[in-house]
């Protein structure tokens, strides 16, 4: 059995979307010129400015478009035909991790308009798995 027809798989990737927020909120933190503040890391991050405040807004949005996803994948299991076929899940999995991590590139670097349609392809795809 190839890895794409593994009903796994999907899950893992549920576990990658849980994992990418973390990754932006090191991008946000850290190189920012100023000494890290610890004690209260969120009033760090409002003064954040440039492409580290940009981070710091994937890394929100990452967290909100998770339990949209994750559900969605919970809800796809459910819905599957029971012939093992879930190569369509994965790959639907997979395409959303690319287009979330895409997202995150163009929200760093200040591509608005790239960024929004990455963001609504995310959506898009989140949203098929309840379908």
């Amino acid at each position: 059995m190839d890895a794409l027809s593994n009903h796994d798989l999907s899950y893992y990737v549920v576990f990658v979307a849980g994992l990418l927020p973390y990754m932006f909120t090191g991008l946000a933190k850290f190189g920012t010129g100023r000494p890290y503040n610890n004690h209260d890391p969120r009033a760090f991050l409002e003064k954040a400015e440039g492409r580290h405040r940009r981070a710091n807004n994937a890394q929100m949005n990452s967290f909100e478009a998770f339990p949209f996803f994750a559900v969605g994948v919970l809800v796809a299991h459910q819905n599957l035909p029971t012939d093992g076929s879930f190569m369509s899940l994965n790959i639907i999995c997979l395409a959303y991790i690319c287009f979330r991590l895409a997202y995150g590139w163009a929200y760093i670097s200040d591509k608005a308009s790239l960024r929004s349609i990455l963001w609504f392809i995310a959506i898009a795809l989140a949203g098929s798995l309840y379908f």
